[in-house]
């Protein structure tokens, strides 16, 4: 007996956005209508996990992380230090920034959310909201990026949502440079060897300083989170110090960093490349709305 909830949403629309490569046909999961984005993500990086990950563990090499008394005392010293005369500096920045959040979105003005800290352990990000509760028809959250204010966007592009975050170095839950924190939801899609991004603390920003290195999708990022992981010293901090300064005041960078439109990990295609939620294959998405319980309808093609 069909789920009499999802048997009302069938009838509603729910063919997703197709682009034809070759003879491969891919689909952009945000662009998909009368299913709950939610639910829909994760059931497709469950198909994709089931069909490749073990394969990507098995050819993917094995991460060995730097150890040295800088990794085990110098660098939290250096965190606490730095943070705490930030966090003073900060503080008129962040009650004007309470006050032009609270116009623009409203109560509650900062955004919660679990992250995952050194290990796998979970501490509680908090930065300034800076996107609405807007919904579709069926009532499902739209997109981050088709929630984000104007004003969200500025303070993206300037970096001002990160000030929050030396309140979480001044804890111990991250580090100035390292890996960016990410939410719980991929964890069980990472390969074993981007799981190694969680041996250090999670910082502000991992800039990537590899010459020859580019940072465009999900692969790439993780891919320089494991090189920090692995090469991570006092001269290489100092480095990506430099690098995140030089970022936070390039309008190239920033504009990029405040209108990036990267969609969601999703997995890995079995050489190890990432998927994002923009370009997944027609047939791990059939297979997730197939055991979703929704009919599977024919969808429109954009080539």
């Amino acid at each position: 007996m069909k789920n009499p909830k999802k048997s009302s949403i069938q009838s509603k629309k729910t063919e997703p956005v197709i682009h034809r490569e070759g003879a491969e046909e891919f689909v952009n999961l945000g662009a998909v209508e009368g299913i709950p984005h939610i639910e829909l993500f994760d059931m497709v990086s469950k198909v994709i996990a089931e069909d490749t990950l073990d394969h990507v563990n098995s050819i993917s090499k094995k991460v060995v992380p730097a150890k040295s008394l800088y990794t085990d005392f110098f660098k939290r010293v250096i965190d606490i230090e730095l943070s705490l005369c930030a966090i003073v500096v900060t503080l008129p920045v962040n009650l004007v920034l309470a006050a032009c959040t609270f116009a623009d979105v409203g109560r509650p003005i900062f955004f919660t959310q679990k992250r995952v800290g050194k290990n796998g352990k979970p501490f509680t990000i908090i930065k300034f909201r800076n996107m609405t509760n807007a919904t579709d028809a069926q009532g499902n959250l739209l997109p981050p990026d088709q929630r984000v204010t104007k004003f969200g966007r500025f303070v993206r592009r300037t970096s001002l949502d990160e000030l929050l975050n030396f309140l979480s170095v001044f804890k111990g839950d991250m580090s100035l440079i390292g890996p960016r924190p990410l939410p719980f939801d991929y964890n069980d899609y990472y390969s074993d060897r981007h799981m190694m991004r969680y041996a250090v603390r999670p910082g502000l920003e991992c800039p990537n300083i590899r010459p020859s290195a580019k940072m465009e999708t999900w692969g790439d990022q993780f891919e320089n989170d494991v090189y920090y992981v692995e090469n991570v010293s006092f001269l290489m901090d100092i480095k990506m110090m430099f690098a995140l300064v030089k970022l936070v005041f390039d309008r190239k960078s920033t504009n990029v960093r405040a209108n990036a439109v990267k969609g969601s990990f999703m997995g890995y295609h079995k050489d190890g490349t990432s998927i994002s939620s923009e370009h997944v294959e027609k047939r791990y998405y059939d297979e997730a709305v197939r055991r979703m319980g929704y009919a599977d309808q024919d969808p429109n093609t954009t080539k």
